[in-house]
């Protein structure tokens, strides 16, 4: 046992937790006589029989080893227990400048799997119900449990920048206008370019630049942020707590205390949800407050919803000053006044009937009362109160203005006589013509100018523009098109053409105008839902292709594409339905019902058989299609008879044909010779007096007539088989005669059918006996 046994490596971090904790069993002092002992006393000559030094002051007594059946006992000396502590502190920083190497030439990063590869199964459930447990069972929060759910789903957080999903573990920043999570390392060289092209453009542009006026914006809703906003450590969503360790009982990037935030609009309340993304919900506490027009009583509500209206008239004057506001109690004030009255413009020349909301309005006629001087006109279009004084009345000057008179105002200003004097349009010289009404000439004076660019220049009238024809070479703000203005100023315009880019999305091209630095990402999104639309993610354009479609806990509402009216219950599921499992019922043409598994989609594998011309021809392949097979053979049992009747087993309704079936028994029919039975094969029988007598079809009887012969005879009777008794045997019978000298041919039936008396006269061949008598005669 050694070092190895003792290195223990964390399942998520298997290199800087691995490192920790054997930093942590190196400092336990129970540990270290062992240690010592097991992994530095050998390389010393330290074993079990000696003594083994402890670190921090301690000593470990090690126990003697065993040596030939006795146990040796060593003392330690003063000098001996100084020299192993030295030992050992040298072994131990060697180790210890060991790991930090290895710390310091290691990078240690959580896994790199896809979080659906991941053999954790979090209670998704369990882990809401607790957040939600200081709110209440109300999750309809304005957006915020569309958040949390989004934190469970792989593929719902994707980081814009980058376009890569956001993992559990991963340090992320939230945008506080949006709520959208990035990398941090993303957001920072975001902001950082965005701040760097910003300098770039005052720089040549020559104006002073003040790198601390620049700002960053979040790269979706845009939202302002300051320099000091650049995220530089991974906080939870509620700020409360530095790098949050992923726990699978907690919302991912939380770290599972009450969020605490003032909630918006403000009311004075905090949030009451543990640590959670997305805005906050609304505040659910409960406050008294009354109507909008204040005529109820204050009602117990939620702070959210504590505006309220009661449905009554409002009663309130509205702004005409003459008639009450009629609509139901509602917030702000109140609408104008939609009745009309007869309204006098202004002057008091015309009325018309006009709303009552709208009292002020002008005829559009000219005033022409006489100002006070009795000679000119007022001259402004209807208008209320006194016209004023002469406007041609007091003090005057000429039109250079260097002379003053006063004179009645029905004599004009007579010019004075002296040069003009004021500074002409060209901005260098003055008019030299005498005193006169109206605008200056242009200058026609010579002079050398330079064009607006300041390349060239030319003797010329000085009242004229003098622009070169050299083209600007300087680049525009978006730095990728050059100004081609003629005779330019230094202020170029803004480009205006389309960036036309593509962005990241890689569907999309950039919609702005031309601009320097990477286009923002592409502001659109794409619901993906289940099959059945009751579960939905919302994910970034661009990821469209690469998410899945959200796991769904529902049961699938696609309608059945067999004859049945519904399928069985199963989950909602991406792709088409398994296949109907359900029993057929349809009718057979036997009238029966089927009774197979359903057979209106069967998937068949095609195979593509059909030979190429060449290589250049495509070939189908194998493809897997749905089928309808036809119903199978009906399996019903039903009891039939065979031919012959003599037994009615069950057979499948399919195998029966009317009239076929021979069991294979034989006939056996009483026969009309009512000694034998027909040995046909099972038949229809045709013609019968019953069910055991013979038909007209069964098989003529040729046995043998098998009768008994009457006793004597030994021939077989000649007839075929016969119901009547057997005519008289006909047959010749030889026998011998008393005296054995001559041979008798007799008719059977004579012979056996007599006495033994008439047998003996039979016997007798009427010829001289010759045989001798007892006494020798």
């Amino acid at each position: 046992m050694g070092l190895r046994t003792h290195f223990k490596v964390h399942p998520r971090n298997p290199g800087a937790q691995g490192v920790k904790y054997f930093q942590w069993w190196l400092n336990s002092t129970d540990r270290f006589g062992y240690f010592y002992e097991k992994c530095i006393g050998a390389s010393h000559g330290v074993g079990r029989g000696q003594a083994a030094p402890s670190g921090r002051g301690h000593m470990a007594t090690a126990t003697g080893a065993v040596g030939n059946g006795r146990q040796k006992k060593q003392k330690n000396t003063s000098n001996d227990s100084q020299d192993g502590e030295r030992r050992f502190a040298a072994a131990c920083k060697e180790i210890q400048a060991s790991v930090d190497r290895y710390m310091a030439t290691h990078q240690f990063e959580e896994s790199s799997e896809e979080e659906q590869e991941e053999d954790v199964d979090f209670e998704e459930d369990t882990v809401l119900d607790k957040v939600y447990q200081s709110y209440g069972s109300d999750r309809d929060m304005g957006g915020t449990y569309q958040y949390l759910q989004d934190a469970f789903k792989n593929g719902a957080l994707v980081c814009l920048i980058c376009i890569e999903n956001v993992k559990k573990n991963d340090a992320i920043w939230n945008c506080q206008g949006c709520y959208s999570s990035f990398h941090i390392p993303c957001v920072q060289k975001w902001a950082k370019d965005s701040i760097y092209h910003q300098a770039e453009a005052q720089t040549e542009n020559n104006t002073h630049i003040d790198r601390a006026a620049f700002n960053w914006f979040c790269p979706k809703c845009r939202a302002e942020y300051q320099q000091k906003s650049i995220p530089t450590k991974y906080a939870c969503f509620c700020g409360k707590q530095t790098d949050p360790v992923f726990d699978p009982w907690l919302v991912p990037h939380s770290c599972g205390n009450n969020c605490g935030k003032k909630l918006k609009p403000e009311c004075g309340h905090v949030c009451l949800l543990l640590c959670h993304p997305g805005p906050c919900p609304p505040c659910p506490k409960m406050v008294s407050n009354s109507c909008h027009c204040g005529k109820e009583k204050p009602q117990p509500r939620r702070c959210c919803s504590k505006e309220w209206s009661c449905g009554k008239a409002c009663g309130h004057l509205m702004t005409c000053g003459h008639h009450p506001c009629e609509e139901a109690c509602h917030t702000g004030s109140c609408k104008p006044c939609p009745r009309q009255s007869q309204q006098s413009c202004h002057c008091g020349a015309s009325t018309t009937l006009r709303n009552c909301a709208e009292p002020e309005w002008q005829c559009q006629k000219v005033c022409g009362k006489k100002y006070s001087c009795g000679h000119h006109a007022c001259k402004e279009i209807c208008h209320s109160g006194s016209c004023g004084d002469c406007p041609a009345s007091g003090e005057r000057k000429c039109p250079c203005g260097k002379t003053s008179h006063s004179l009645p105002c029905t004599k004009e200003i007579p010019n004075c006589g002296d040069t003009c004097d004021k500074l002409m349009a060209c901005g260098v010289h003055y008019c030299a013509e005498r005193c006169h009404k109206g605008s200056c000439t242009q200058c026609l004076q010579y002079r050398v100018k330079r064009c607006r660019c300041g390349a060239l220049e030319k003797d010329m009238a000085c009242g004229k523009l003098f622009t070169c024809e050299r083209k600007c070479k300087r680049m525009k703000d978006c730095r990728r098109h050059p100004c081609n203005r003629k005779c330019c100023t230094g202020d170029c315009p803004m480009c205006e053409v389309p960036c036309g880019r593509q962005l990241g999305c890689r569907n999309h091209k950039c919609e702005s105008r031309c601009h320097e630095g990477p286009c923002y990402p592409c502001p659109l999104t794409f619901t993906i839902t289940c099959n059945c639309g009751g579960t939905k993610i919302t994910v970034p354009c661009g990821r469209e292709k690469a998410t899945a479609p959200p796991k769904c806990s529902k049961k699938c509402k696609k309608p059945p594409i067999c004859h049945h009216p519904e399928q069985r219950p199963h989950k909602c599921h991406p792709g088409a339905c398994p296949t109907c499992k359900i029993t057929c019922r349809l009718e057979l043409s036997c009238g029966h019902i089927c009774q197979a598994a359903c057979h209106d989609n069967v998937p068949v594998k095609i195979v593509d058989k059909k030979k190429r011309a060449g290589p250049w021809e495509r070939s189908e392949g194998t493809k897997i299609q749905l089928q309808k097979k036809p119903c199978p053979p009906c399996q019903v049992p039903v009891r039939t008879i065979c031919r012959g009747k003599h037994e009615t087993p069950n057979w499948p309704c399919s195998d029966i044909r009317p009239l076929l079936y021979s069991c294979g028994r034989k006939c056996g029919r009483l026969l009309a010779c009512t000694n034998h039975i027909c040995e046909r094969d099972c038949h229809e029988v045709r013609g019968a007096m019953d069910e055991k007598n013979y038909g007209s079809n069964c098989a003529k009887c040729e046995v043998p007539c098998g009768k008994a012969r009457p006793n004597g005879c030994t021939h077989q009777c000649a007839q075929p088989c016969h119901t009547d008794s057997c005519a008289p045997c006909e047959k010749t019978v030889k026998i011998k005669c008393h005296c054995t000298l001559n041979q008798l041919f007799l008719k059977c039936n004579k012979w056996n059918g007599v006495t033994v008396e008439e047998r003996d006269v039979m016997k007798s061949c009427k010829n001289q006996c010759n045989k001798t008598m007892p006494f020798q005669h």
